[in-house]
């Protein structure tokens, strides 16, 4: 399906990458302002199959935000070499990503951790690389996660690297319901 006529323009890449906090908050903070623009934003979410609140959100604003999963329901903890199962569940997290963007349905689409899935090895560098080359006119296409490859870096419009100065797990604080789960 060609993609309407869109309020973007012709719809950049963004990367936010580093290993401090806030990636994952950073594309939900874009999806949330798209909705008082009206735009829609599909986001996959690799490694991550356990619940989240911001899966209740997101019911909150159908059909605004829609996000599926493609990750075991446990700790985001990869075995090396990777597992069977965990690289068939990003194998397809990376097709419904891919459709989603193309199908003409949504103006920002988001590969959470789809960076961090490319480290351990459950996608290539080639399919992370497929995915900004294949990025219709029109739809945003925000990719996270942890060590971007310099190529990932070098055919992005956007990068932001969150670095993490202090934080409070350091202090033996566990995440908490609504502010990191």
């Amino acid at each position: 399906m060609e993609k309407k006529s869109s309020s973007l323009g012709k719809g950049y890449v963004q990367v936010y990458t580093g290993n401090g906090k806030g990636k994952t908050t950073a594309a939900f903070g874009l999806a949330f302002r798209a909705i008082g623009a009206g735009l829609k934003t599909y986001i996959g979410q690799f490694m991550k199959g356990q619940h989240y609140s911001e899966l209740e959100a997101a019911k909150m604003v159908q059909p605004y935000i829609t996000i599926e999963q493609y990750g075991s329901k446990g700790f985001v903890h990869v075995r090396m070499p990777a597992q069977e199962e965990d690289v068939r569940m990003a194998r397809e997290g990376l097709a419904r990503g891919r459709e989603a963007m193309l199908s003409g349905e949504y103006d920002i689409v988001v590969f959470d951790e789809i960076i961090t899935a490319y480290y351990f090895n459950l996608i290539s560098l080639k399919d992370m690389l497929e995915i900004v080359s294949l990025k219709p006119y029109g739809v945003e296409v925000v990719l996270t996660g942890r060590y971007a490859p310099p190529e990932l870096i070098d055919v992005a419009d956007l990068v932001t690297e969150m670095v993490e100065v202090k934080h409070y797990y350091q202090e033996g604080i566990e995440s908490r319901k609504g502010i990191e789960h």
